[in-house]
C-alpha cells in the first residue's frame, strides 16, 4: 500500500519590474575591471574546476596515443630505447660506469633508466607544456576556463606515462638483482618535487611562448642542454660534484635525479646539500611561473 506525501514546492516570486522588490537589491555588486601588476592565484576557482583538469589530463593521454600502433606502450618503449643508446655510448664506449660503485657497474642500464623516468616527465613539461597554450588557441579565445589547467593537463598526462614506465623499472631491478632499502620511502616526496619543477617550467614557458614566439625554437635547445647538465645518462664524478655541485644544483633536476638514484640504490649516498638547493629552486620556479602566468594571462586571448 503506497502512501503519498505532500512536499511543498517553492517557486520564485513573480517579480513585477527589475528593481522593484524583485530580490536583486540584496545581491552584492560585482565590478569587472582590469588589474595591474601581479595577480594572485584564485585557488578556490581551481578547486571548483578540478574535474575539468581531470578531463584535460585524460584527453591529453587519449590524443597522444590515438591511432598509434603500439598505443601506451610508447610510454615504456621511449625510455627503454634511450637507456639502451646511453648505456652503449656512455657506459661501454666512454667508460662512465667506472664512476659507479663496483657492485653497480654491471647494472648501468638500471642506473640510466631510473634517471630517465623523472627526466622524461620534466622534458614533457618543457616541450609539450611550453607549447600547450599556443596549440590550444580555441580554448583561450572561445571559452573561459582556469587557463592554468592547460599546461597543468599536459604535466598530468606525463605523470600517467611515468606511472606506466615504473613497471619496467621494477622488472629491470628484479633482473639485475637490485633490492632497494628503506630509502625507497623517499620516492613519493621526490616525485612531488619533480611535479613541482615540471609545473613551474610549464607555466613559465607556456606564458613566454604566447608572448614571445621565439621561445618555440628555444625550448628544444633548452631541453637538450638541461639533460646534459642534469647528468641524466651518466653519473657525476666525485671531483666534479665537490667543485661544481652547488652551482649545478640551481638546476632543480640535478639534485632530484641524484636523490632518486640514492633512494633506489643502497650503494649511492644522497647529497643532501644538492637536494636542498634543488628543492628551493623548484619551489622558486613554481612560484615565479604561477605569478608570471597570471600577470600575462590577461593578454592571452588577444595575442594567441
Amino acid at each position: 500500500m503506497s502512501q503519498s506525501v505532500d512536499v511543498p514546492l517553492r517557486l520564485p516570486p513573480a517579480g513585477p519590474v527589475a528593481g522593484q522588490g524583485d530580490g536583486f537589491d540584496d545581491l552584492p555588486e560585482l565590478i569587472i575591471q582590469p588589474r595591474k601588476g601581479w595577480i594572485a592565484v584564485n585557488w578556490s576557482e581551481l578547486w571548483r574546476g578540478r574535474e575539468l583538469l581531470y578531463f584535460l589530463v585524460w584527453r591529453d593521454v587519449k590524443v597522444r596515443y590515438k591511432q598509434a600502433v603500439l598505443g601506451v606502450a610508447w610510454a615504456i618503449l621511449v625510455p627503454v630505447l634511450s637507456t639502451l643508446i646511453f648505456t652503449f655510448l656512455f657506459g661501454n664506449m666512454a667508460g662512465m660506469k667506472r664512476y659507479l660503485p663496483e657492485s653497480l657497474q654491471s647494472a648501468y642500464p638500471v642506473f640510466v633508466y631510473c634517471g630517465m623516468l623523472p627526466w622524461t616527465l620534466f622534458s614533457t613539461a618543457l616541450t609539450l607544456g611550453g607549447m600547450s597554450l599556443v596549440n590550444q588557441q580555441n580554448l583561450l579565445t572561445k571559452i573561459y576556463l582556469p587557463r592554468l589547467f592547460v599546461p597543468a593537463g599536459t604535466v598530468g598526462g606525463a605523470v600517467v606515462d611515468m606511472g606506466i614506465s615504473c613497471g619496467m623499472l621494477a622488472v629491470l631491478m628484479a633482473v639485475y638483482g637490485i633490492a632497494p632499502g628503506w630509502t625507497i620511502l623517499a620516492l613519493p616526496f621526490l616525485l612531488l618535487m619533480t611535479i613541482v619543477t615540471s609545473l613551474g617550467a610549464a607555466f613559465t614557458l607556456s606564458a613566454l611562448t604566447v608572448s614571445y614566439r621565439d621561445f618555440r625554437f628555444l625550448i628544444p635547445f633548452m631541453a637538450q642542454t638541461l639533460m646534459w647538465i642534469s647528468f641524466v645518462p651518466y653519473p657525476i664524478p666525485e671531483a666534479t660534484n665537490a667543485k661544481w655541485g652547488m652551482l649545478l644544483s640551481i638546476n632543480p633536476m640535478f639534485g632530484i635525479l641524484g636523490a632518486v638514484r640514492a633512494a633506489l640504490f643502497q650503494e649511492i649516498n644522497c647529497d643532501w646539500r644538492n637536494l636542498f638547493i634543488s628543492c628551493c629552486s623548484a619551489f622558486a620556479l613554481l612560484i615565479f611561473g604561477l605569478f608570471y602566468f597570471r600577470k600575462t594571462e590577461r593578454r592571452f586571448a588577444d595575442i594567441a
